[in-house]
């Protein structure tokens, strides 16, 4: 019988560490390379089929050397193939070489309607790196760093993230779980308050299935009001849109049928004097916020990860930059949500039966 063989020397930690934090600099660099390519309109120019790097070029105004480099990383990466790759033949001259998208990277890159639409993200990623060191001075200073700080980078991918959602699950999807709320919508004429309300995609859905529904989308952030409005103006429903700057506090214009409030609680300053606001207004009021896990758990899983990633890099930072904030931060939990709810006055706080990876959904009465 053959001796049986040595065990396999444990791994060194550090090694293991350092392969990860590695692999997490590759992961970096396409993530940079995607937020140019959405930024620069490559991604939608390439749609459709494929092009040279002095097509793409021409095509987006910008250098032909520099679109090169950009098409060469995304092949290298795999997000896009090139003619040679697909015939089996070799181009030696890049500049005549053609690229397009490898399967299914249209749909992640460039399709903004596609659920699994992701370029957004790597924006927002990006415009968060490009301010670590005004996130550096508030984390000295706990003096927090506003949304309105992070550019029209964050503010326009944080919507554009959030529309194919919006689009397509809002009504035929997240709505059932409240039955009788689906069937005021549907019946007859309401009105509903959309809190936080972005870009206005949550609006435009609604406004969009039910046609008799008036809706009153609500921000702070004079630039996402305006893009709120040129989002609404462009979707043909200001005669049913109306984007109001206007803390919640102040408004007084319900009853509504329904009061919404998506990813919005968690950056909130003052989350419970904004839910005591929204129960004043008169209708079912509906929270969608972070899936996070329900307790505190280390090593968290990939949307934990993410979610405090967002939380040290902007939401904590932005909900601090007012004073007295009750500091959330973007891992808010289900007690926390239930608490808050409480304490603003609500008697219930349902967990809505709402299948999502990254939100989880009450309706508070």
């Amino acid at each position: 019988m053959a001796a049986a063989s040595p065990a396999d020397p444990p791994e060194d930690p550090a090694e293991v560490l350092a392969a990860r934090v590695f692999d997490a600099a590759v992961a970096t660099a396409d993530v940079i390379a995607i937020a140019l390519g959405d930024r620069l309109g490559y991604y939608r120019c390439l749609a459709g089929g494929g092009r040279t790097p002095g097509e793409l070029a021409a095509a987006t105004a910008t250098d032909e050397r520099c679109a090169r480099e950009w098409l060469e990383q995304q092949a290298v990466s795999g997000f896009l193939v090139t003619t040679d790759t697909v015939a089996g033949t070799d181009t030696d001259a890049d500049t005549e070489r053609r690229y397009r998208f490898a399967p299914g990277a249209e749909t992640v890159l460039a399709d903004q309607d596609a659920l699994a639409y992701l370029s957004p993200l790597a924006r927002q990623l990006v415009s968060a790196a490009g301010h670590v060191p005004d996130v550096a001075e508030a984390f000295r200073t706990g003096h927090g760093f506003p949304w309105a700080g992070y550019g029209a980078d964050m503010r326009e991918s944080q919507a554009a993230l959030n529309r194919p959602a919006f689009l397509h699950l809002l009504a035929p999807q997240w709505l059932p779980a409240m039955p009788d709320v689906l069937a005021r919508l549907a019946g007859g004429p309401s009105r509903v308050a959309d809190i936080g309300c972005g870009g206005g995609w949550a609006a435009i859905a609604l406004a969009r299935a039910f046609p008799q529904t008036r809706v009153d989308a609500y921000d702070l952030d004079q630039a996402s009001v305006e893009l709120a409005r040129r989002n609404v103006a462009e979707a043909g429903l200001a005669d049913r849109i109306t984007v109001h700057r206007k803390d919640i506090g102040t408004v007084t214009a319900g009853p509504y049928d329904l009061v919404m409030a998506f990813e919005c609680l968690h950056d909130l300053p003052y989350p419970v004097r904004a839910l005591a606001a929204m129960r004043g207004l008169g209708g079912p009021v509906l929270v969608a916020d972070m899936k996070v896990a329900d307790e505190f758990t280390a090593p968290g899983d990939a949307v934990e990860r993410l979610m405090y990633g967002f939380s040290v890099a902007v939401c904590l930072p932005d909900s601090m930059s007012s004073t007295g904030s009750a500091a959330t931060g973007t891992a808010i939990r289900r007690s926390t949500v239930e608490a808050y709810a409480r304490e603003a006055g609500f008697a219930r706080v349902e967990t809505l039966p709402i299948d999502h990876d990254m939100w989880r959904f009450y309706r508070l009465g």
